[in-house]
């Protein structure tokens, strides 16, 4: 099918790069232990290609390498013990496979860590909970700051005993979040929630697909925010999900960004901007809209969603294109578009179409199982619909991790190769003395090996 551009879209090309994040009155908010600070006083992104308002977040960098050594679901080398320890820590996996909670899944509460789920040996690492009264959340970020996550799969794959308690993902109370390169799965609530008073959040490069119906929905950025915040939603993918792709309800002075996604295959609504808090204020830019088998006419692109309303929402749409036949904007949206966006953008976008590739090529946890494979197919052919049970996690590619002798999270190898000590750890050192650490250094040269 040829791409439709609507009348609010100018395609433009332009190279994605890191830009000056806006201000607001919510700089320096405070949130779990200890204090996160505002965005001037943070000079570092998190890692090469970080962006979005959380692009800054300070992760476990300086602290702990944690070795998860097995799948198991708790003791010694787990990663709930790593998520459950205080202070500063990279997660690094010596294992592949999923782990499957028992327990309750453990809440991410203690601020400044990373999980590199890119030093998982084969397949990677999957989570999921064990269904009934455990199948919780899988993975829940609360009341904390300074955590990043990347390259994990989420998947929902039994039933808990209370859909509404059942996201994929989950960020509530917390700010500099960063979730990159994630992929989710057969959430019964959405497949990715931000919840209450969160700050400086970015979602990008991650797939989002099969919500499961009644409730099948991609991402809810903003429930019941108390404040305005600052949160991007960059280069991700949803798919198979009936609606909310994404829900975005903000108050008054948020700064909102929703950039180079695509949405694919939704039944009611792609995008919906509702003002319950006041009126989002949010910019809608180099996004694609594609019709997928579950999508009908009466389908909608941006929507505006005025039930409960305390305030018109102020919509800057640029650079859309919406593929096949569905209402792109609602005439109530129309009345509300605005010439320039509320908050300046933290990137620079791609135009749609060239944003539609990237996303294909390079969204999603790596590297990719056969569920976000066929996500990807699915997409790009056009077929596929929305499951109505979960399917099933696929099985592990066998692998050894890399060597590590010293168990400073990187591969002897590398660290030889590139002037690093194999027999000292030495992940915060500087070996090219360029202001950039050996651990950050070796997670990028990962992440170049997977074509991210």
């Amino acid at each position: 099918m040829q791409r439709q551009y609507s009348s609010v879209c100018a395609l433009a090309l332009l190279a994605m790069i890191a830009t000056t994040a806006c201000s607001s009155s919510t700089e320096g908010k405070n949130s779990g232990s200890g204090s996160s600070s505002g965005p001037s006083e943070r000079k570092v992104l998190a890692f090469p290609g970080a962006v979005g308002f959380g692009a800054y977040s300070r992760g476990g960098t300086g602290g702990r390498i944690m070795p998860v050594e097995t799948l198991a679901d708790g003791g010694p080398g787990s990663l709930r013990s790593c998520i459950e320890a205080s202070g500063p820590r990279v997660c690094v996996f010596r294992v592949s496979g999923t782990i499957r909670f028992t327990k309750r899944p453990p809440w991410i509460t203690n601020p400044y860590l990373t999980i590199a789920g890119q030093t998982a040996p084969g397949s990677g690492i999957t989570l999921a909970h064990s269904g009934g009264e455990v199948g919780r959340t899988p993975l829940v970020i609360k009341g904390t700051h300074d955590v990043v996550i990347r390259n994990i799969r989420v998947r929902n794959d039994r039933l808990g005993d209370e859909r509404g308690s059942e996201d994929s993902i989950t960020i509530e109370n917390s700010t500099y979040v960063i979730i990159d390169h994630v992929s989710a799965s057969w959430a019964r609530d959405e497949l990715i929630n931000g919840f209450a008073d969160n700050d400086f959040i970015t979602i990008s490069n991650s797939i989002f697909a099969y919500g499961l119906p009644r409730h099948d929905k991609c991402a809810l950025l903003g429930s019941d925010p108390p404040d305005a915040q600052h949160f991007s939603f960059i280069g991700n993918i949803c798919a198979h999900s009936g609606d909310r792709n994404p829900d975005i309800n903000f108050p008054p002075r948020s700064c909102i960004e929703v950039v180079n996604n695509v949405f694919y295959n939704a039944t009611s609504e792609f995008a919906e901007v509702w003002e319950s808090y006041g009126g989002t204020p949010v910019s809608i830019v180099g996004n694609y809209f594609k019709a997928g088998p579950n999508t009908t006419p009466e389908s909608v692109g941006i929507v505006r969603q005025t039930f409960g309303g305390r305030g018109a929402s102020s919509i800057f749409a640029q650079d859309n294109v919406f593929e096949g036949e569905f209402v792109h904007v609602t005439p109530s949206a129309e009345t509300v578009l605005r010439s320039d966006p509320p908050c300046r953008l933290t990137v620079r976008a791609l135009g749609a179409a060239a944003a539609y590739d990237v996303a294909l090529a390079r969204a999603g946890a790596w590297p990719r199982d056969a569920i976000d494979a066929r996500v990807i197919a699915d997409v790009g052919s056009g077929t596929g619909h929305i499951v109505h049970k979960p399917g099933v996690i696929p099985p592990v590619v066998a692998a050894q991790p890399y060597p590590d002798s010293d168990r400073d999270g990187m591969d002897d190898r590398w660290e030889t190769a590139n002037g690093a000590d194999s027999g000292v750890p030495d992940p915060w050192g500087d070996r090219r003395k360029d202001g950039k650490d050996n651990l950050t250094r070796f997670l990028e040269h990962l992440d170049t090996e997977n074509g991210v």
